[in-house]
């Protein structure tokens, strides 16, 4: 099989894929999941920044006594929100976003063997 012929296939297959109705539900889904996360997430990392330098006093803050202050738990935080994050996406990944992709990939499959 010539080379024109293959990509020709390969085009006509994601153009099927493309126009499918669960390749825009997809779609969907992920931007619906994804950007009001980020802007969470920016939003509380801005936070933290803002507080760093124009809330010194507050992020000195000792907590309990000990050499604990609040930056150190507010930078804390920030690793422990991006792990949530992380898990929360995988987990909605796998319930929301995987079966679609494999019937999509399915799909891709069947129509490059045209």
């Amino acid at each position: 099989m010539g080379e024109e012929m293959v990509r020709e296939r390969d085009a006509r297959a994601y153009e099927a894929v493309h126009d499918a109705a669960d390749f825009t539900e997809l779609k969907r889904r992920y931007k619906n999941f994804v950007v009001p996360w980020t802007i969470a997430f920016m939003a509380w990392y801005l936070a933290y920044v803002a507080c760093n330098n124009w809330a010194r006093g507050f992020m000195s803050h000792k907590i309990g006594g000990s050499h604990i202050n609040v930056a150190l738990v507010f930078g804390l935080l920030q690793f422990v929100s991006t792990f949530v994050i992380a898990a929360l996406y995988g987990r909605f990944a796998n319930r929301k976003l995987d079966p679609l992709a494999h019937g999509l990939n399915a799909k891709y499959k069947r129509e490059r063997r045209r």
